[in-house]
């Protein structure tokens, strides 16, 4: 199995030097079968399973979340939260269920099980990946924000896509820890991680069967000159979200904005950071502390 397969690119050719080698090391683990990919808790699993079946109820919902009481406390948290704002208390998982709905369950519970996968497995790894999970969940904040005020895009999905863009990094994380240069150099690791996040976030992804749209997220969301015929979609929204957040390379400064296609996409002003109104901060805030 490859890590990167495309007819018309070869990736290495694309990577700094540090990047390469990195991207090498993964490469032959994934082809030695020794690379960890992490992995999705069981009753997130288990939530995406029950929700495809047609025949599912609240109930059933409710009985699955059951079996992993953090995540289901958490559940309870965001439907009581101000993102909902229920005119009565939502007092148990049935009632968060019926009053959110299956769908927006599905998308929360795995959202709210992101926080689990990124538990680092050493102290040499708790800092940075700490690092990466404030910036997911900055991401995702965003994200769902700007799907509010674009037509077609569902909030939760959108909070999801910000919540998994950056899922490779943890395992070029992993990998870097090997490099004892490289790991302990803040700007080189960055950057190697940017390179490298999307190639393995794809293969990630796949590895827990995520639908195409956000397998697509993670493949091109530091891709911005990317742009199809299609209709906006969520990379649109978490590219915007990622360059109004400022969590980009300096080189993609507003005056750059312009030349990325997903902002005419989604029909926003390049001269307006979302992210600066006043009423858009509270809502980013609320989610925030909701997945907090």
């Amino acid at each position: 199995m490859k890590l990167y397969n495309d007819g018309s690119n070869n990736v290495t050719t694309k990577l700094s030097a540090k990047a390469e080698s990195l991207y090498n090391d993964l490469q032959e683990a994934v082809e030695a079968d020794k690379l960890i990919l992490p992995t999705l808790p069981e009753v997130a699993l288990r939530i995406r399973d029950v929700v495809e079946c047609e025949n599912s109820t609240a109930h059933d919902i409710a009985d699955a979340l059951a079996q992993d009481a953090s995540l289901a406390a958490r559940l309870v948290k965001v439907a009581n939260s101000p993102l909902y704002r229920t005119r009565n208390p939502i007092e148990d998982l049935q009632m968060a269920v019926t009053r959110l709905g299956i769908r927006i369950v599905r998308d929360l519970v795995v959202g709210l099980a992101m926080k689990q996968i990124f538990q680092a497995t050493s102290d040499a790894l708790d800092t940075h990946s700490k690092s990466i999970w404030s910036k997911s969940v900055d991401a995702a904040a965003i994200s769902r924000m700007m799907a509010t005020l674009v037509s077609g895009i569902n909030p939760e999905q959108a909070l999801l896509a910000g919540l998994i863009h950056n899922i490779g990094a943890l395992p070029v994380l992993v990998q870097a820890e090997n490099d004892d240069d490289l790991f302990h150099d803040e700007a080189a690791l960055g950057g190697v991680i940017y390179e490298l996040q999307g190639v393995v976030g794809e293969l990630i992804l796949r590895h827990w069967k995520f639908e195409k749209q956000m397998i697509e997220v993670v493949k091109q969301c530091h891709n911005f000159a990317y742009d199809t015929d299609d209709q906006a979609s969520i990379v649109d929204l978490v590219q915007v979200a990622l360059l109004q957040g400022r969590h980009v390379p300096e080189a993609l400064s507003p005056e750059c904005w312009l030349h990325v296609p997903a902002f005419s996409r989604l029909g926003l002003d390049v001269e307006v950071n979302v992210v600066d109104i006043e009423e858009n901060k509270e809502i980013i805030e609320d989610t925030k502390m909701a997945l907090s």
